[in-house]
This record gives C-alpha cells, sequence and structure tokens, in this order.
C-alpha cells in the first residue's frame, strides 16, 4: 500500500488506485451532499461504517458524512435539511425515503481545563460513567474520538482518497476490532460501545482484540446505568440483524446477555441445555434464517420465545405462594415478567401487547376445542403463536406439543374436508395443558 505522507496523528493517506472504492458504489444523493459541501468550501467526507462495507465488498445500508461546516452552515446550504439531536446535532438531509446524515467533526473533551475549573468531581457520576458532553473539533479529533479503528476511515469525493488516522485499514485486513484510544475509558464514556464491539464482531466475523476485549466482562455492569429504551435498540440490532446466534455466544461469553435479560441468565446451567437456553439458540437460528431470506420477523416473536420459560416458572411460583388458579397465576405472570425485564431492557407496548397475545393463545393452540379452526387463524398472531408452539414442541420432544404443532401445520395446508377431520380427531384427544413444565 503506497503511503503519501504521515503526520503527528498517523494518518495513512492512500490514493485511488490503491484501494476498492468507487462513485458507483456509493448513493447518488450522498455524492450530492458531498459535492455541495466542497463546492461551498467545507471540508466533507464519506465516514464510518459505509467506508467499513466498502472496502468489504459490502453494500452499505447507510451513508454518513462528516464535515467541518456546523450543523447551522449546512442548513443554510440545503432546503431538505432536518436538524436534530440534543447532545450532539446532527444533520439530516431527506431524499424522500432516503436520509444522509451529516454530522460535524467531533473534537477533544478538555479535560485540563475543566479541572483546573474545580470541575474534576463531574466528571465521573456516582454509577462510574463519564459525564461530558461532545464538542465539534478537527477531523484528526474526529478520528481519535471514533470507537474503533475500522470506523476511523474517510473517503474523499474531491481526490478519491482514503484516510486513515488509526490503522483500520490494518485491522480490516487482519479482521480485528480494536478501540481507539484506552478501552476502559472509552467504555466507560458509552457503556454501548461493550455491545457495539460484540456486534462488529458477530457481523464481520471479526476477532476482538485482547486489549479490547479484557475490561468488557469487568464493566459489563455499566450497561444497568444506560436507558432501558436505548438499550432495546441495541438488543434489536444484535440479535435480528442475520447474526443474532453467533452475537448471543459473545453475549454471554463476555457477561453482557447477563445485564441485557437478567431474567433469563439467571436460569442458565453450565452445560447450556436447559429449555431456555435451548429455545434462546433455536429462536435466533430461525431469525437469522428468516432476515437472509427477507422474511418478515417480528420482535415480539422473539421476546415471547426468550421470555417463554421464566414466564412459566413465574407462574408456578405465583400457584405455590398464593394458591391461584392455574390460569389466574399465568395472567399475574405476565405482568410481573414483563415489568421486571422493563427495568433492564425496555420492550415498547406496541410489542408487550403482541407478546401477551402470542403467549395467551398458547393454550388455544394446544387444547382447541372449538368448532371453527379456522376463525382462530384468522387471528393477527396466529402465526406467532404458531411458531412458539413448534418450538416448544422442539424444544421439549413433548408428545402434546408435537401432536397440536403437526395438526395446526396440516390445517393450514389441507383441504376443507381433510380440516374437519384433523381438528374431529384433534378435539377426541382433547390435550390440556403440562402446567408443571418449567
Amino acid at each position: 500500500m503506497k503511503i503519501l505522507h504521515r503526520h503527528r496523528n498517523h494518518l495513512t493517506i492512500i490514493p485511488r488506485d490503491q484501494h476498492i472504492i468507487s462513485r458507483k458504489d456509493i448513493s447518488k444523493n450522498a455524492l450530492k451532499v458531498l459535492y455541495r459541501l466542497n463546492k461551498a468550501g467545507y471540508e466533507a467526507y464519506l465516514a464510518g461504517g459505509s467506508v467499513r462495507d466498502l472496502l468489504l465488498g459490502k453494500k452499505p445500508k447507510d451513508f454518513d458524512i462528516t464535515t467541518n461546516a456546523t450543523p447551522e452552515q449546512i442548513r443554510k446550504l440545503f432546503r431538505n435539511c432536518r436538524l436534530v439531536g440534543r447532545r450532539f446535532r446532527l444533520a439530516h438531509i431527506i431524499f424522500g425515503s432516503e436520509i444522509i446524515e451529516v454530522a460535524t467533526f467531533r473534537g477533544h473533551h478538555k479535560m485540563i481545563e475543566l479541572q483546573e475549573s474545580a470541575m474534576e468531581s463531574t466528571l465521573i457520576g456516582h454509577n462510574g460513567m463519564l459525564l461530558y458532553d461532545n464538542i465539534f473539533g478537527s477531523i484528526e479529533e474526529d478520528a481519535q474520538r471514533r470507537d474503533f479503528s475500522i470506523n476511523s476511515l474517510y473517503y474523499n469525493v474531491a481526490d478519491f482518497t482514503l484516510r486513515d488516522y488509526n490503522s483500520g485499514i490494518k485491522d480490516l485486513q487482519e479482521g480485528t476490532i480494536r478501540l481507539n484510544g484506552d478501552p476502559e475509558t472509552r467504555y466507560r464514556e458509552d457503556p454501548v460501545r461493550m455491545l457495539r464491539a460484540i456486534r462488529f464482531s458477530a457481523m464481520l466475523n471479526m476477532n476482538i482484540s485482547h486489549e479490547t476485549a479484557e475490561p468488557i466482562s469487568r464493566l459489563a455492569r455499566l450497561l444497568h446505568n444506560v436507558p432501558p429504551s436505548r438499550l432495546f435498540e441495541k438488543a434489536i440490532k444484535l440479535l435480528q440483524t442475520g447474526y443474532g446466534e453467533t452475537t448471543y455466544r459473545l453475549l454471554c461469553k463476555y457477561q453482557l446477555f447477563q445485564s441485557l435479560f437478567p431474567l433469563i441468565s439467571c436460569n442458565f446451567t453450565k452445560h447450556g441445555d436447559s429449555y431456555i437456553e435451548q429455545m434462546i439458540i433455536r429462536v435466533l437460528i430461525k431469525s437469522d434464517y428468516r432476515f437472509h431470506n427477507n422474511m418478515r420477523i417480528n420482535p415480539a416473536s422473539l421476546f415471547s420465545a426468550m421470555l417463554w420459560y421464566p414466564l412459566l416458572k413465574c407462574t408456578k411460583k405465583l400457584i405455590q405462594k398464593n394458591n391461584l388458579s392455574y390460569f389466574q397465576a399465568f395472567s399475574l405472570a405476565i405482568n410481573k415478567i414483563l415489568d421486571e425485564q422493563c427495568l433492564t431492557l425496555s420492550i415498547p407496548k406496541r410489542l408487550t401487547t403482541l407478546m401477551r397475545d402470542i403467549w395467551q393463545m398458547q393454550f388455544r393452540l394446544l387444547c382447541y376445542q372449538g368448532k371453527n379452526p379456522k376463525k382462530l387463524m384468522e387471528h393477527p398472531k396466529f402465526l406467532d403463536a404458531y411458531n412458539l408452539l413448534t418450538l416448544r414442541a422442539e424444544v421439549e420432544n413433548d408428545y402434546k406439543l408435537q401432536l397440536a404443532s403437526k395438526r395446526w401445520n396440516e390445517f393450514q395446508f389441507t383441504s376443507s374436508l381433510q380440516k374437519n377431520n384433523i381438528f374431529s380427531a384433534f378435539n377426541k384427544n382433547r390435550l390440556t395443558p403440562n402446567r408443571n413444565r418449567t
């Protein structure tokens, strides 16, 4: 690789003939934004994950731009601009359904000035997280503020060169996830970076460097201080974007899954063979398959499967403690499980409503006694409930579950006459739920 020049920030400039990025692989709207910023006299670069993905031969999901223009200056250049964000203002340039995000270079924190102003005690909160905020800076400072070396890459449309400030190209070639700066400090700034390290490792099939990985298990507790709503958003990216099974195993390895899902992890076994652990693996494998085959993925279906066995365990405890009927205890357990889970990872109400339907339909699917099963199939959550029933049958290897799963499957794909025969036989055997299963 040809190096044009270096300076104190270890900048490597890579000319066009030494990399594979071409303008034809970049969004036309992103190019419009880059050209207009350059024409107005500002520096502007394609940056971060889009550059990383282009170098890996992947199609970027988004094209993000960074510049020395301030948000207000950007807004003056683009009528289709909307400013978002409170802590750090971003410009969204809207082209129909495509949004090009433009960020001003981020700067270093003025630690010395803060200390001299007697503000040192405010830098670290009682929970161990660093509390200072973002400020604008230069491209060199922006590169150091980015989380991983492979995301500190900049493509300059003016001369088609790549700017690499943190040996990101080398780490891409070696398949290494490496944090910029001191890992512990960076994790304390934003504990979600630990989740991002796991996500990139799984998604890009790369190894996390030793110095980047070492503090993770020790600092996993910091996730408790991240807003539960933000953790929900990150959990969706971790588990439902095609690499869920690998991500799950890495989260467990580094003690992060335990912080996200304490209700689930408290039931883990030494050999990973409990119903709960088997269910998680199976539902994530199916979710990964659906993602890679462009099939619908419903977060409510994922979370209802993951929390099913904790729900049954809670139901059993309520029966023993309060002498309730099974269905009374089950209804109370649903509320209790959802309330406890939302303390660490806040599942939105629109999804918890669907989860309730999926859970409550399990008994109707297992013990169906009506005369019109087609009506039950018309329920909006029938397929998700049926999928959970099938997963339970696979995990538990239980005859009643397998029979119910088989009959509902046959019913979906047979003629009207055969459907009547299926459920007349079904009702003769009147399946009842196994209430001792945990």
